[in-house]
């Protein structure tokens, strides 16, 4: 076992040289889950589109601009044979995760929950899968019914029996925390939410980075993922939805690209998946995206979440031995999935930040758009340090050489 750490740790530093910030100075990137850096194989991919292929697509019949189209749908045709979905129309373009819930939220949601309908969602919920329903339920009149974590960060099965009833028609839940880490029974939870008729809407933004996501297996009636945390860029991301959903649905933005027919009096809205990718589209962000997906599929999952396993247990086991430092959420690392949040006794997140910054570690301090989950723990604020594929043993000795000094540097004289 110590022989395959080892490798993967050389394979580890060796993914490292693809990135081309990290020979811009010496420092730790331990904030994955808010974005991930980009390889080399993205940047130059969306280089030669921006230099050979750019045109607006879709509109054109011109050689440019059907090389442009080309390209923004064979990025579709890798998003879902990436999370296995049974056909590309299935697949819709965004910016993020927050705007495909978003999307989903004021399409499906406005569309098909009626008042007096009601709604389950975790209180773990990233602000992007919680706010919208929220909204959504004043505006509706719908009934808000919240599952609440065990102590290692887990909706049970049972809790959520207890709350399952006939008049829940949308349940929306992430799968892996982004404060936690913990990964849930999607696939569970999807069955049972079947079993009543229900829909069930997935936040992938963890998880999609980090772990195999197969779509028809999990049974998901709807999933959104963001780009940046996929080692993509900015600025792109997808929905998955059931085709027979998504063709109920209305559309999302009204503009050009659509629509399929337009009078004085009203109009049609074209076929999917272009119903809900209104105007001109992202095709540089979704070359980049198909490059990413690419890089991905060379390095496996199974590399990535064998090492993120290791060095989240080597994170963990260095920082139990230091004093006043508590981590939230589960003791095993195995449920982290690269995650891990923590606090210090008598330090603001803000000034434990701080000092990471000044020993050019980087991690993130905040309530992690998750301000009822911090209600929940009883905390207003935590630090989160987070993996990526690229990480070292290097970059986690830092850390933790660093986290050894903050109470000391805050005056504790420890």
């Amino acid at each position: 076992r110590n022989g395959m750490e080892l490798a993967r740790e050389e394979l580890a530093k060796k993914l490292k040289e693809d990135f081309p910030i990290f020979k811009t100075g010496s420092f730790a990137y331990l904030d994955n889950a808010a974005t991930t850096q980009k390889p080399k194989q993205v940047l130059e991919a969306m280089e030669h589109y921006y230099h050979a292929e750019n045109a607006n697509p879709l509109r054109g019949l011109y050689e440019l601009s059907l090389k442009a189209t080309e390209a923004y749908e064979e990025a579709r045709e890798a998003v879902a044979k990436f999370l296995n979905a049974k056909e590309s129309a299935e697949i819709i373009f965004v910016r993020n995760a927050t705007e495909g819930l978003n999307l989903i939220a004021y399409t499906y949601g406005r569309a098909f929950l009626q008042e007096g309908d009601e709604i389950m969602l975790p209180v773990s919920e990233h602000h992007s899968n919680f706010i919208p329903w929220q909204q959504l339920a004043k505006e509706k009149g719908l009934k808000l019914h919240f599952l609440e974590p065990n102590e290692e960060g887990i909706i049970t099965e049972e809790s959520f029996r207890a709350v399952l009833n006939p008049k829940v028609k949308l349940v929306a839940m992430a799968q892996v925390s982004n404060v936690l880490g913990n990964i849930q029974d999607i696939k569970l939870f999807a069955k049972l939410t079947h079993e009543i008729g229900a829909v069930f809407v997935c936040d992938g933004a963890q998880s999609v980075p980090h772990t195999k996501v197969d779509v028809q297996d999990l049974d998901v009636d709807f999933l959104a993922f963001s780009g940046h945390k996929l080692y993509a860029p900015m600025g792109i991301g997808a929905v998955y939805g059931k085709k027979e959903l998504l063709e109920k649905m209305p559309p999302f933005l009204f503009g050009g690209e659509m629509i399929e027919y337009v009078t004085k009096e009203g109009a049609t809205w074209a076929e999917l998946p272009h119903k809900f990718e209104a105007g001109t589209v992202n095709v540089g962000g979704a070359v980049g995206l198909t490059a990413a997906i690419s890089y991905l599929d060379k390095v496996g999952f199974s590399f990535i979440e064998e090492r993120e396993a290791e060095l989240c247990a080597y994170l963990m086991e260095g920082m139990e031995k230091i004093p006043h430092v508590h981590i939230v959420g589960s003791k095993d690392p195995k449920r982290h999935h690269g995650i891990v949040t923590f606090t210090i006794d008598g330090v603001h997140p803000h000034d434990i930040a701080a000092i990471f910054n000044s020993n050019q570690v980087c991690v993130r301090a905040g309530h992690h758009c998750a301000q009822p989950l911090m209600k929940f723990l009883g905390t207003p604020s935590t630090t989160r340090v987070s993996l990526g594929l690229y990480n070292t043993k290097e970059d986690v000795d830092a850390f933790l050489a660093a986290l050894k000094t903050i109470r000391g540097v805050m005056g504790y004289g420890e």
